[in-house]
């Protein structure tokens, strides 16, 4: 019986979901598959239909988003353990059993990434799993360094849900990928859930996945992404730092946020940029007014813990 199922969202993977779906399925150990399609209208589903009973394939009517698709996946696997991988990778055929060792040699795992190497230059790290600072920053490890310096387990503030194995049972305790983020910083907001109720994340090296890289949305900085990420961020904070804990962090976090809005004006994004803030503020007070992780005492150690974590990350990219 197998132990885990890769759950694969996608829209409009043409372009790499067989090769994707070729490497799972040629994996070293027994695995279910799940393809999510976000309403994809480039015959990307068709791909998906002609592996019949090897890859089970849910259809949305619309594009609901990154977060809605991994979510309806998790629901569907019956397996212990839940692969969350993207439709613009190539998976090594031992990948996934480099993971399962990993995550069973320490219950306290709440989740285990891939090593991610760029596709086309597969020298380079495309992600050794990210870091959260205080600055509201989030940093990719090892982003388009020689992938040979990272051969030793690592431990991350959170993973990559890009090619990330994830424990079931405490995916119930968090709570699954909060659908208003739609795409990006979802993962680590789930990290940081976890990381809340005293659970850890890693990357195991051994683990190897090639990554193309923006896959749906195009280059790495771009209209759709910008906005997004920072709305996402403001809303990671707001649910995730406590009243005192967000005072502590606001005069760092305010210097972050001018900082990033310079960037992107010099990158020809500041508009976007800034209307991403905005619409952060907006979703705060809105939808995910009530959304926030409730405080509990008994969590306090393991908020100390992140709290210092946030200090460090601010110089650990460097």
């Amino acid at each position: 019986m197998c132990k885990t199922t890769v759950v694969i969202p996608n829209y409009n993977g043409n372009k790499f979901l067989k090769n994707c779906l070729d490497s799972v399925t040629g994996s070293d150990v027994s695995a279910s598959v799940i393809v999510v399609d976000n309403a994809s209208a480039d015959g990307s589903k068709q791909i998906a239909k002609q592996y019949g009973d090897q890859v089970k394939l849910i259809c949305f009517s619309e594009n609901r988003g990154f977060s809605a698709a991994v979510n309806a996946g998790i629901k569907a696997a019956d397996t212990p353990y839940v692969f969350l991988l993207n439709n613009d990778v190539t998976v090594e055929p031992d990948c996934i059993r480099h993971l399962e060792q990993a995550l069973e040699a320490d219950s306290r795992l709440f989740s285990v990434g891939a090593k991610m190497l760029s596709m086309y230059e597969p020298e380079k790290v495309d992600s050794m799993g990210d870091l959260y600072s205080a600055l509201g920053w989030g940093y990719a490890i090892g982003k388009d360094k020689d992938g040979s310096r990272y051969q030793k387990t690592i431990s991350v503030f959170s993973n990559c849900a890009g090619a990330a194995l994830y424990r079931k049972q405490y995916l119930e305790e968090t709570g699954l990928f909060d659908e208003l983020h739609f795409a990006y910083l979802e993962d680590v907001d789930l990290g940081y859930r976890a990381r809340i109720l005293g659970y850890k994340n890693q990357v195991e090296p051994k683990a190897v996945i090639y990554h193309a890289g923006s896959g749906s949305s195009g280059s790495r900085y771009n209209s759709f992404k910008i906005p997004l990420s920072a709305q996402n961020n403001i809303y990671l904070i707001y649910k995730n730092m406590p009243f005192l804990q967000l005072i502590l962090n606001l005069p760092l976090l305010l210097a972050g946020f001018a900082v990033k809005q310079l960037f992107f004006i010099k990158k020809g994004f500041g508009k976007e940029y800034a209307e991403g803030l905005y619409r952060g503020l907006k979703l705060c007070l809105g939808e995910g007014k009530h959304n926030r992780v409730p405080f509990a005492w008994k969590n306090l150690k393991n908020y100390c813990r992140i709290q210092m974590e946030l200090w460090i990350n601010l110089f650990r990219r460097f």
